[in-house]
């Protein structure tokens, strides 16, 4: 059994973090500039963001490291800082994990690379797979505990990432996907394309993040909990719509609104819940509050919930491949 599965069947759901984006630009992060740069320019804001979500009662906080390939530090010319910059990434997420005084995992942040695969772009596959390996071994190197593939649109970026990953790394691997157009990803997955495929590459977890607010990442649990009710799903929410207010960029969605998501996307099913663009600490901390409510008023017994019961099933699922 991996950490990932020890935390959530002793705590039946986890709660996980909230955006690293937004909070580096409150403090200060220029737009445009490369988020990971501040995890060696500025690793004490970088370990402030981590330390704050942890107090909010976070159970696994995100590595800042979204953009860590080389395809998308190329953007900002550091690409040849690959594995500087995710080592750092990983540590800085380490020491507040460690100093917690608690449990709190640490997911190693994989993000898509931004470019099209061939022949609609010039990325092949075995080229994604060595960039996401590269950025895994890196993080892996710092000492995570979960490879976090995330917002990603093309199945077969997620298949790239996934070996990529367990090419170099025997830490399991979640993944999430962002369902952006019209209930599908950019590149027409659909909800239950995406849970039928992902479910055969062996994850840890799965599920949803960024995404049009909560709504949208609901009916995309509700759908893959009705498919794979065995299946641990991760729901990663923005902080509701994203309105334009005097040329800046401002989320809807309230710490009282991810609140009440949090408590209907619970009971849809899934068991790793957080926040995404335009969230926070006070986000995450009323999060926290409403799944204790949620789990409360679960008519259910604890060790049948959907966490737990998750992760005893895919356990069971496991040893009957082995033949145990």
């Amino acid at each position: 059994m991996n950490k990932l599965q020890e935390l959530l069947e002793k705590e039946g759901r986890l709660l996980l973090d909230g955006a690293m984006g937004t909070m580096l630009m409150a403090a200060g992060l220029e737009q445009g500039a490369p988020p990971e740069g501040w995890n060696v320019a500025h690793p004490d804001k970088v370990r402030a963001v981590h330390r704050a979500y942890i107090e909010a009662g976070s159970n696994i906080i995100l590595t800042n490291s979204f953009g860590g390939t080389r395809f998308r530090l190329k953007l900002h010319n550091l690409q040849d800082r690959v594995a500087e910059l995710n080592r750092a990434a990983a540590a800085n997420a380490r020491a507040e994990a460690d100093a917690a005084g608690r449990t709190v995992l640490v997911g190693g942040s994989i993000g898509p690379t931004g470019e099209l695969f061939a022949p609609m772009g010039t990325m092949t596959f075995e080229d994604a797979k060595a960039a996401f390996a590269e950025q895994a071994a890196a993080l892996d190197e710092g000492g995570i505990d979960i490879l976090w593939i995330e917002t990603m649109s093309d199945l077969n970026e997620v298949r790239a990432a996934v070996e990529g990953a367990k090419s170099v790394s025997n830490l399991p691997v979640a993944a999430t996907m962002t369902f952006d157009t019209h209930g599908h990803t950019m590149m027409g997955v659909s909800p239950k394309k995406a849970l039928e495929v992902m479910g055969s590459f062996g994850l840890a977890a799965l599920g949803a993040n960024c995404g049009n607010g909560p709504a949208e990442i609901e009916d995309v649990i509700t759908t893959m909990h009705s498919l794979d009710p065995d299946m641990i799903l991760i729901a990663k929410s923005n902080a509701g719509i994203p309105h334009w207010v005097d040329d800046e960029l401002h989320y809807d969605g309230t710490p009282e609104v991810m609140a009440e998501y949090t408590k209907r996307v619970f009971a849809s099913g899934a068991s790793l819940i957080g926040g995404c663009c335009g969230s926070s600490p006070a986000h995450i901390k009323a999060m926290g509050e409403a799944l204790k409510v949620a789990e409360q008023n679960a008519v259910m017994p604890s060790s049948n919930m959907p966490g737990v019961a998750a992760a005893k099933s895919g356990r069971e699922r496991r040893h009957r491949r082995k033949g145990e």
